[in-house]
């Protein structure tokens, strides 16, 4: 199964029309993530950015994802602050639990930009997926972020975050995926 939905997101990230190519990398102690992100035009007003990506952890436990999120500034045109909402799938393997499992989440995004010559921004995010869009013995799925990121260049992000990873299970256990302080960058070209 896992190797079926692997297929078919490499498959949709091939296909996807995209206007914006980069690259986000997450590093952890015991982490590692990598996300192509790509850009569509054809979702809404302003667009989407879709992402690609897998994680890694230490113990052998891999997370493979889609994403898209629609942003977008609020009424009243204010360009400091940044709102989205969007989805997110994820099929995971926890070796730890000798299990895979799914689901398929909701996901809001807050951005809150300070110009200046260096623009800094502080951005939260959550993800949710309830039982009924948990699949493969996952009864839920939760994801909590926050981070500080610095622009460097116009095309180059620098960040230092914390997330929250979690899987809850029908029997259930609950099996923390990500939980701890990350730094990352974000390439855009």
């Amino acid at each position: 199964m896992l190797k079926k939905l692997a297929f078919a997101i490499t498959l949709l990230a091939i296909s996807t029309q995209g206007h914006a190519r980069g690259f986000d990398i997450k590093l952890a102690n015991k982490m590692a993530e990598f996300t192509y992100l790509t850009e569509s035009s054809t979702f809404g007003y302003g667009g989407a950015d879709i992402g690609f990506g897998v994680l890694f952890t230490e113990n052998d436990n891999y997370q493979i994802h889609g994403q898209l999120m629609i942003t977008g500034n609020p009424a009243g045109n204010s360009k400091a602050f940044q709102f989205g909402i969007g989805g997110k799938l994820m099929m995971v393997s926890l070796d730890a639990a000798n299990d895979e499992a799914g689901a398929v989440a909701i996901a809001g995004q807050f951005r809150y930009i300070i110009a200046s010559s260096t623009p800094i921004a502080f951005v939260a995010g959550i993800a949710y997926a309830p039982s009924i869009t948990s699949f493969s013995g996952a009864e839920n799925y939760s994801e909590y972020s926050a981070a500080i990121e610095l622009e460097v260049t116009p095309s180059a992000r620098a960040y230092l975050g914390y997330r929250k990873m979690e899987y809850e299970f029908e029997s259930g256990t609950k099996f923390e995926l990500d939980q701890g302080a990350h730094v990352g960058i974000k390439f855009e070209f």
